[in-house]
């Protein structure tokens, strides 16, 4: 396999409606690490994807509106080494910056949201509570020690 070339399925003779084309492209949505725009998603995207690829997959399959795709390389680490004293090197990934269409936005699901729980008086978690509330009250520095460490005597 030659790289920089795209091996596409071969095309078959036939009703095209018996036929079904599936992609052999992934693409994965990925929790960008720094803030992004509300109309910019994040993918991890095959090697071999371009962005004309990126843009017609999610048009066509998805129904998405796509106004600019950027991508980008990742280069995988090489610092760290096996048994035998080798480096190993992470694989190397393709990531895609896809632009939403005019007046879309995409925020990206709260799968753990924060529960805000308020123990019933006397169960076992509300005594632990003021028990871990008294614990941190008394283990406050004393302001009248000035910064000095409490076991270092005055």
């Amino acid at each position: 396999m030659a790289s920089g070339k795209v091996l596409y399925p071969l095309y078959q003779l036939g009703n095209p409606q018996l036929r079904i084309f599936r992609p052999n492209f992934f693409m994965t949505l990925v929790r960008p690490g720094v803030p992004q725009p509300e109309d910019t998603v994040q993918f991890r995207i095959s090697m071999q994807m371009t962005r004309v690829d990126v843009k017609n997959y999610l048009e066509k399959i998805y129904n998405v509106p796509v106004s600019v795709v950027r991508t980008r390389i990742q280069y995988g680490a090489n610092n760290k080494r096996n048994h035998k004293n080798q480096r190993v090197k992470k694989p190397d990934y393709k990531v895609a910056y896809v632009q939403l269409g005019q007046g879309q936005t995409f925020q990206f699901p709260n799968l753990f949201p924060e529960k805000e729980e308020t123990p019933e008086p006397g169960s076992i978690k509300d005594i632990q509570k003021q028990f871990m509330e008294k614990e941190r009250e008394r283990q406050t520095a004393d302001p009248r020690r000035g910064g000095v460490i409490d076991w270092f005597g005055l």
